[in-house]
C-alpha cells in the first residue's frame, strides 16, 4: 500500500511537576508527537477528492514549523492510498491502528470505505474522527460512541435541496442519478421525504457504480425523461461526466449536485462553464477564489498559507480548502485536551462543541455537538454557480 507520512521531528516539551502528574497519554502520543492516521483516495475513480488529504497534510506541516504542533507536540499524520476500495482502506486502517499505533483515525474518505472500518474502530475503541462521509450510520452515539462525521447528513442535504425545488420549480419533473451504496441512497431517501406527495413528480431514476468508468448511457437514458430538475447524486469524474454528458444532448435542467461534489475545479471546470452554470448545491465554508470573499480576512489568510506550505496545490480547489479546514478543526480539538491526551478525552472534546467556527467558516455556520448528537453540522447556506464562482443564495439554514 502506497504510503504517505508527514512530518515530524523532535520538539522540547516545556512542563512542570504539576503538569507532569497530571499526565495521561492514549496511544499514539508522547511528550513530542501526536500520531494520527487516515486513509484517502490518491489513485483510483476518486483521486480528485484527495486535495483533502493534501491540504490537511500541509496545514499540519505548517503548524509544526511555525507554532511547534499543539502543546509542543508535533502532529505526525500518515496518509495512506487507499484507492476508494473498501478491502484497502481496511488493510489500510488495521496498520495504522496495530502496526502504527495512531491515537486516532481522522478524516477518512467515502461512504463504502468508512463503512468498512466502522465496527473494527469502535470494536477497538479508536475515533473515527470527523469523518467525510455523510451518512445517517455515522450519528449514532449510543451504539457507536467512536465514530462522529464531519460533515452535513446526506439525508438533511438531500431534504433542503427538495425544499428548494418545491417552493422555485413546483411542479417540475425530476431525474435522479445516484452512486449505487448508502452515500446515494441516503441523499434520495431524504430527498423523497421533504417532497412528500410531490414524489409522484420523479419520473426517472437511474444507478451507477463507482467503478464505472462513465456514466454516459445513465445520462441519456435520463435524457428521455425531459425532466426539468437533475439530481446529481455522484462523486468525482461522474459527476462531471453527467453535467458534460446533459449538456452535449442538449439538455437543460435545473441541477442539484451533493457539496462533496461542488469543487470548481475538480469538478464543475472540467464538465464546461456553459454545463455547470446555474448548478445549486450547499456550502458550510467560504469558497476560495470567490470574488464576493476577496477581502475576506479568512481567505486571505488561508491563500497566504497555501502560497507558503502548499505551492504545488490549487488552492481554488474546495477540497484543498477543507483539508486545511479540518486541519484546524482536529488541532483545535487536540489542544483543548491538554495533556489528556486519550482516545477518550478526544471524543469527549470532539462530543462538545458549542458555536465553533473556523476562519472559512460561512457567517452564521458552527459546529455544535452533544454527547447524544454527533452531527456538527446543522447549518448551511445554498449557493449557485454562475459560471465562474458561487453566488450565495437565501439565508442561513438551520436543520
Amino acid at each position: 500500500m502506497k504510503r504517505k507520512q508527514f512530518v515530524l521531528g523532535a520538539a522540547t516539551f516545556w512542563l512542570s511537576g504539576p503538569a507532569l502528574a497530571q499526565k495521561d497519554y492514549g496511544p499514539g502520543v508522547s511528550d513530542t508527537e501526536i500520531k494520527l492516521g487516515q486513509t484517502m483516495p490518491y489513485s483510483g475513480p476518486l483521486s480528485a477528492l484527495s486535495g483533502v488529504g493534501k491540504g490537511q497534510a500541509a496545514y499540519f506541516k505548517s503548524l509544526n514549523e511555525e507554532q511547534g504542533g499543539v502543546n509542543r507536540r508535533k502532529i505526525n499524520l500518515i496518509s495512506l492510498d487507499d484507492g476508494y476500495s473498501p478491502p484497502k482502506t481496511m488493510e489500510g486502517t488495521r496498520q495504522l491502528v496495530e502496526r502504527d499505533t495512531v491515537l486516532a483515525i481522522v478524516n477518512t474518505l467515502g461512504t463504502a470505505t468508512n463503512r468498512a472500518i466502522h465496527r473494527y474502530l469502535n470494536q477497538k475503541k479508536v475515533p473515527q474522527l470527523l469523518i467525510l462521509s455523510g451518512a445517517s450510520a455515522w450519528n449514532d452515539p449510543a451504539n457507536y460512541p467512536w465514530t462522529m462525521m464531519g460533515m452535513v447528513a446526506y439525508a438533511t442535504e438531500g431534504a433542503v435541496y427538495a425544499r428548494h425545488m418545491l417552493a422555485a420549480m413546483p411542479n417540475a419533473r425530476i431525474a435522479l442519478l445516484r452512486q449505487n451504496d448508502d452515500f446515494g441512497k441516503d441523499y434520495v431517501e431524504g430527498f423523497r421525504h421533504a417532497l412528500g406527495a410531490k414524489a409522484s413528480q420523479i419520473v426517472a431514476e437511474v444507478t451507477y457504480e463507482s467503478t464505472d468508468p462513465t456514466v454516459d448511457s445513465q445520462v441519456i437514458q435520463l435524457r428521455a425523461s425531459n425532466a426539468d430538475v437533475f439530481f446529481v447524486v455522484a462523486t468525482g469524474k461522474h459527476a462531471t461526466q453527467a453535467m458534460r454528458k446533459a449538456h452535449e444532448l442538449g439538455w437543460r435542467p435545473q441541477v442539484y449536485l451533493p457539496a462533496g461534489s461542488s469543487s470548481v475545479p475538480g469538478v464543475l471546470r472540467p464538465a464546461g462553464a456553459e454545463a455547470a452554470a446555474g448548478v445549486i448545491t450547499v456550502a458550510n465554508a467560504k469558497s476560495p477564489g470567490d470574488p464576493s470573499w476577496d477581502n475576506d480576512a479568512g481567505i486571505q489568510a488561508y491563500f497566504a498559507w497555501a502560497k507558503k506550505w502548499a505551492p504545488e496545490l490549487n488552492p481554488n480547489d474546495s477540497f484543498v480548502s477543507a483539508g486545511y479546514t479540518y486541519g484546524i478543526i482536529v488541532a483545535h480539538l487536540l489542544r483543548q485536551c491538554g495533556d489528556q491526551l486519550t482516545r477518550e478525552s478526544l471524543m469527549r472534546h470532539a462530543a462538545s462543541m458549542k458555536g465553533y467556527a473556523t476562519p472559512l467558516t460561512l457567517p452564521g455556520v458552527t459546529l455544535d455537538t452533544s454527547p447524544s448528537d454527533y452531527l456538527p453540522y446543522q447549518t448551511l447556506r445554498l449557493q449557485q454557480f454562475d459560471g465562474t464562482s458561487y453566488k450565495l443564495i437565501g439565508d442561513v439554514i438551520r436543520e
